[in-house]
């Protein structure tokens, strides 16, 4: 009894020091089977209420359905019986049908009850009714272009010819007839619309098309030379194909194009591979990752064998069929994987002679439009390819790039006209697809639209013309992003060198340790640049005296003037040259230091005659020698 009495008082004082007790108990032990047997009691009793409300639920929906206009009429005075109701929720078939559905989302287990389907379906009715002009604009494909507002970029003063948007819709790239290609960030730029990047990849070569890759990294150029470019985002050139020789009859062969290139475009699927054709006769793919020759060759053919120009390609949505239109009119699609025979091919597309400016495939994979040089716009079933679906007439091209393209939606299809100038307006077109009806225009400028693009995630419109303007249509409830974000930012100011460089808060009555080292402005900066010569790269002034450093003292200080001045001074010698010569060889003999000490070993003494033998030749020597030259 003591033990225990003296533990006792020992768990008080540790309970009254740590705060808690109930030290040395037992842990608590949990029964699982015991915990399992009760969730499966509470899951059969939660199924078996729940088919008990779904019981009742289908009786009240028979006797809704027995008197549906007492129903609806008592309707309201159940819903403020409910809002008085206290205590308990009542059960599912009383409740409204609002209830009814939040307790049938919090059941776990069995399927909803019919009475759910029902609710949903009558909640639909009645958006439906109350919504009938929303159903409009979803039947009507009119009403989703985007087109009541509009900025302009100004690329050059010559045509438009490439656009191309990255996947995310960031950036846009244009191309021209002036040889540039300007970059665009519409996150970055402001109301000024300025390109933060101009360049010219191709040197004095138009550029015919600009694409970006699916990923957005690398973009393809085709100009009008023979080789095509893949720049990154920043312009920094990755890739050159190489150039084929132009010698080799058969252009298989070759490892490049030997002529012009006519169009291009990336793979849909694969991020590696892009295609490109030309005045050569060939359609080529290649891969990023080797420049030195190409992946495949393809060589569209006439009908009596001979070698056609294509003049576009593109891929299939898939990426497994190629297309191509050539010079002769023809359509000629070949299986990626088979580059001998075509698998589908149309003789009389187009006119003979007319240049086919653009292939497009819709979204869904089945539609093939082309836009001709015949000024026509047809579809095709790429299915029945003998005969088109529909043609659309009367659609002036003058450039060998114009093109269409698919709404979003595939059910409109979109093209532009060319004007001569001064003789109209160039026009973007609207067409049905299943019908090729025309829908809708939109008068672009007083010149060619040559170029358009519909961004599927932006739903924004953007139009080359040939007057050297880049064109985006956008509507602020339906398009999202891309030019939205540009508009709303204001200009920048120039930043002039008399502003402070920086917020600067004035405390004169600070201590000196709080005290901030007084800004001063640019202007004053600059000013004292100017006395230092260094900073400020001051010329050097003019030499007076004798030169130094290399310069050339006075007298007309130029080189030539130095040169004619040496030359005049006379600095003959009339001394005797003997003289002149062994004025020096005491010095020489008793200090030698150049010559004497490399040959003391082997040098022979000098032995000079005496004066007066010399004199004595010297009267014997006739006259004239005597006489100094």
């Amino acid at each position: 009894m003591a033990d225990q009495s003296s533990d006792a008082g020992a768990d008080g004082d540790l309970s009254s020091v740590m705060g808690f007790s109930g030290f040395g108990r037992k842990a608590r032990t949990f029964d699982l089977e015991a915990m399992f047997e009760q969730t499966r009691r509470t899951a059969i009793e939660r199924s078996q209420r729940v088919l008990e409300d779904r019981e009742k639920q289908e009786l009240e929906e028979s006797r809704q359905k027995e008197k549906p206009s007492t129903s609806r009429k008592q309707q309201p005075d159940s819903d403020d019986s409910d809002s008085d109701v206290i205590g308990p929720l009542p059960p599912p078939a009383q409740a409204d049908d609002e209830d009814d559905n939040d307790d049938d989302d919090g059941v776990v287990g069995p399927p909803l009850p019919p009475g759910f389907m029902r609710s949903t379906a009558d909640d639909e009715d009645d958006d439906d009714d109350g919504n009938e002009e929303d159903d409009d604009d979803d039947d009507n494909p009119v009403k989703k272009i985007p087109d009541t507002h509009e900025i302009t970029l100004q690329h050059g003063t010559k045509t438009v010819s490439a656009l191309a948007l990255d996947p995310s819709g960031a950036r846009l790239v244009t191309g021209g007839y002036d040889y540039d290609v300007r970059f665009w960030d519409f996150a970055g730029m402001d109301a000024n619309l300025h390109a933060f990047r101009s360049l010219q990849p191709c040197e004095c070569h138009q550029i015919k098309a600009l694409q970006y890759s699916i990923t957005g990294d690398v973009i393809l150029v085709v100009a009008g030379n023979s080789q095509a470019k893949v720049l990154d985002r920043d312009g920094f050139q990755v890739l050159e194909c190489i150039k084929g020789d132009q010698y080799i009859v058969d252009m298989a062969n070759t490892k490049g194009h030997t002529a012009m290139l006519n169009d291009g475009c990336w793979h849909p699927k694969i991020k590696e591979e892009f295609l490109t054709c030309s005045n050569d006769g060939t359609v080529r793919t290649w891969d990023l990752t080797s420049e030195k020759k190409h992946k495949s060759v393809f060589k569209p053919r006439s009908q009596q064998g001979k070698r056609v120009i294509p003049t576009c390609c593109t891929y299939s949505r898939d990426g497994k069929l190629i297309a191509a239109g050539c010079q002769d009119g023809t359509i000629q699609i070949w299986d990626r994987n088979l580059s001998v025979h075509t698998k589908f091919h149309c003789r009389q597309a187009h006119a003979p002679g007319s240049d086919t400016s653009s292939l497009c495939f819709s979204y869904d994979g089945v539609t093939l439009a082309s836009r001709g040089g015949d000024d026509t716009l047809k579809t095709w079933d790429i299915r029945s390819f003998r005969s088109p679906l529909n043609v659309a007439t009367g659609l002036t091209s003058f450039f060998p790039m114009t093109d269409c393209c698919f709404s979003p939606d595939d059910k409109l299809l979109v093209t532009g006209t060319s004007v001569r100038k001064d003789e109209g307006q160039g026009k973007l077109l609207f067409f049905q697809r299943e019908t090729l009806q025309k829908l809708y225009e939109i008068e672009v400028a007083d010149a060619s639209v040559v170029r358009c693009l519909w961004h599927p995630k932006l739903n924004q419109i953007m139009v080359g013309t040939g007057n050297g303007l880049a064109k985006v249509y956008y509507d602020p409830v339906k398009s999202q992003r891309g030019a939205i974000l540009c508009v709303v930012k204001s200009k920048r100011k120039e930043k002039h060198a008399e502003t402070l460089t920086q917020d600067y808060i004035i405390t004169p009555h600070a201590l000196p340790m709080f005290r901030e080292a007084r800004q001063r402005s640019t202007r004053k900066q600059l000013e004292k640049d100017r006395l230092d010569p260094l900073k400020s790269h001051k010329p050097e002034p003019p030499v007076s005296g004798p030169g130094r450093g290399g310069r050339v003292a006075a007298h007309g200080g130029t080189l030539s003037s130095f040169i004619v001045k040496n030359i005049a001074l006379d600095k003959t010698d009339d001394s005797n040259p003997r003289e002149a010569i062994l004025r020096h060889a005491k010095e020489a003999a008793d200090n030698p230091y150049w010559v004497a000490p490399a040959y003391k070993k082997t040098q022979p003494k000098p032995l000079f005659a005496e004066e007066e033998e010399e004199e004595e030749d010297d009267k014997d020597e006739p006259e004239w020698k005597k006489r100094k030259i």
